[in-house]
């Protein structure tokens, strides 16, 4: 995308007939924009919809000295920007209401930022990675402050394009690697590769290491809470869950809607061994066992696990608590969402559709008159109108698919 900063220049005198409209138009956009959070150029095509610009300023230029006629120009620019109107138009136009209304702009906030929490830090894939590619064999250099050269990803490694089919392909060398955002450029420096989760190389580190190492993860570890004063033990147990709908994927499975990460705790060896859910990421407050601790838990957990069928009992309480929560989450927002997407496809690609169809009886008949197009034929214009119907129809039919059951 664009990187330099551009400079769009509108010459218009203040003190003049079409600068007093242009002026009106502006102080109004100010004000319904500080009103509805912002959002008012999203709308302001449809909202002058019969009401261009240019024919407000050529009839202030021609007629602008008469009074009637200021007065009418003014009340058009305050009629087309009220801001009940604006209000109506954001909510046509949005996939989701709740996302432009300006009263629940805290709220979003607030929800975007628990969210956040709930992901994967950066600085932990980094960590991750760095230890565990370097493990596999990999070669990994900082070259500058968060960016990383790969001068050598393992064929064992890259084999992982092929078993788990990744849309892209592993590399052999990255000439740059970075995990936040930020780092992905640097002026005078190449572009560097974002290690997310979804990145084939990071899909792929992953996938060895389990292969190579998921009994070790199935035994869990000792970790120590030292916020908790108490002496009773548990068990913590994450579960992956996804919601899926109708639609099929590439792989013969059905595509997924919402997957999370879920934490249970299973209090062990008392009279209570009720599970609960334990929040989002808690792990992140616990720590190793140090030498000396060792050999005074070791036995005692293993004594106490031996005793217990824990996975059963945690799989069992996600299913019967955490799991429906998700589900009435989900189909709460998605019949909605549904049907946004589908009138924003619609109108999008039905305009588009009818653009080609007429662009194609223009250019034929230009043809039949002698007068070709040497740039675009009618059969490429009737072939793009034809594109866009199959895409139109593809798409739907995704949309009336998703719309179906959406179980767990």
């Amino acid at each position: 995308g664009q990187t330099e900063v551009c400079h769009l220049w509108n010459l218009l005198a203040e003190e003049t007939r079409e600068g007093e409209v242009y002026l009106t138009l502006l102080r109004k956009l100010e004000r319904e924009r500080a009103a509805l959070g912002g959002a008012v150029f999203d709308v302001l095509g449809k909202a002058l919809a019969g009401k261009a610009l240019r024919q407000l300023m050529i009839e202030a230029v021609r007629y602008g000295d008469q009074p009637e006629v200021r007065a009418r120009l003014a009340e058009v620019v305050e009629g087309a920007l009220d801001q009940a109107r604006l209000r109506e138009l954001l909510d046509e136009r949005a996939l989701a209401h709740d996302v432009m209304d300006a009263s629940r702009v805290g709220a979003i906030r607030r929800e975007m930022e628990r969210l956040a929490a709930r992901k994967l830090q950066p600085h932990y894939i980094a960590s991750f990675f760095k230890e565990v590619f370097q493990h596999l064999g990999g070669t990994l250099r900082e070259r500058e402050a968060g960016r990383y050269e790969i001068t050598h990803v393992p064929a064992v490694i890259r084999q992982r394009s092929e078993t788990l089919t990744l849309r892209e392909t592993i590399l052999p060398r990255y000439e740059r690697v970075c995990f936040e955002k930020e780092s992905r450029q640097l002026p005078g420096k190449p572009e560097a590769a974002l290690l997310t989760p979804g990145h084939a190389l990071l899909a792929g580190v992953v996938d060895l290491l389990l292969e190579r190492h998921r009994d070790l993860m199935k035994q869990g570890a000792i970790l120590v809470d030292e916020s908790d004063p108490g002496e009773t033990m548990r068990a913590l147990f994450y579960l992956e869950h996804a919601i899926q709908d109708g639609r099929p994927t590439p792989g013969g499975g059905r595509h997924v809607v919402s997957q999370r990460l879920q934490f249970v705790e299973i209090p062990l060896g008392s009279d209570d061994a009720t599970p609960q859910h334990a929040g989002y990421a808690p792990y992140l407050d616990y720590r190793p066992l140090a030498e000396g601790e060792q050999g005074l838990l070791a036995s005692a957990v293993a004594e106490v696990l031996s005793t217990q069928a824990l996975e059963e009992v945690a799989v069992a309480y996600a299913i019967r608590t955490l799991v429906p929560e998700h589900l009435r989450e989900v189909r709460q927002v998605k019949p909605a969402l549904i049907d946004k997407t589908r009138a924003a496809v619609h109108a999008r690609l039905t305009k588009e559709i009818n653009h080609w169809d007429h662009r194609a009886e223009e250019l034929k008949a230009a043809e039949s008159a002698g007068r070709p197009n040497a740039k675009l034929n009618s059969g490429l214009a009737r072939q793009r109108a034809d594109e866009l119907q199959g895409r139109y129809q593809r798409r739907m039919e995704e949309l009336d698919q998703g719309s179906g059951s959406v179980t767990p």
